[in-house]
Parts: structure tokens; C-alpha cells; sequence
């Protein structure tokens, strides 16, 4: 029997591939110019558990991550409602609070992202 996370991380690595086929040349976005936040949200992948269950803990390599990516709080936002997020099972809702339970004290508090405020 395949993890939950072990078939999270194959499903985003098959959209990351099929996001950077389909991608071509673009201009920069929410994440800078040379990724895209369906790219990013591959790096979340330590963030499985956490984005999918509030009480579930947050590891250490996942709060790396997210802080690394909340340094731009709008493709923080962008990875969190990616198409990848999306398909892996990610809730937005649970996942705008990692930020949060990972004590990140410079944290964009109060930042619109879609219908959710980070906390």
C-alpha cells in the first residue's frame, strides 16, 4: 500500500511536468520569473499532512520551506491555490495556517489570499 504522502509527491511531480511543458515562455508572475507556483508547491511536498489536517504536526523541513516562499507573500498565496495544490489534496483553508503553527514571526499577517487572510 502507497503512503498518502509517497502518491502526494508522484501526483505533483506529474504536474509539474505537465505545467512545464504546457508553460513556454512567460513573463514573471507571483513567484519571479524563472518558476511558476505549481513549481514552488513541489517543495511543499514535506507539507503534506500539515495543509490537509489543522492538528496534524508541522515539521521542521516544511517551515523551512514556507518561510522561504513566504518572503513573497503573494506567490505564498499563489503555491497555496496552485492547480498542484489543488489536485494533491492541499486545503487552503488549513494550509494559510502553516505560516502560523510554524511560529514564522514575519509572517505577512492579514495578507488577502483569494478568499482566505493568512492568520
Amino acid at each position: 500500500m502507497e503512503s498518502p504522502i509517497g502518491k502526494f509527491i508522484c501526483i505533483l511531480a506529474l504536474l509539474l511536468i505537465v505545467s512545464m511543458a504546457s508553460q513556454g515562455s512567460h513573463a514573471a508572475g507571483e513567484c519571479g520569473k524563472s518558476t511558476t507556483p505549481d513549481a514552488e508547491a513541489m517543495k511543499l511536498a514535506p507539507c503534506a499532512s500539515a495543509a490537509q489536517d489543522v492538528k496534524a504536526p508541522v515539521s521542521d523541513s516544511c517551515c523551512a520551506q514556507v518561510k522561504n516562499i513566504g518572503q513573497s507573500p503573494s506567490c505564498l498565496c499563489a503555491v497555496m491555490l496552485s492547480n498542484t495544490a489543488k489536485v494533491s489534496g492541499i486545503k487552503p483553508e488549513i494550509a494559510i495556517t502553516i505560516p502560523k503553527r510554524c511560529n514564522i514571526a514575519d509572517r505577512p499577517v492579514g495578507y488577502k489570499c483569494g478568499a482566505y487572510t493568512l492568520p
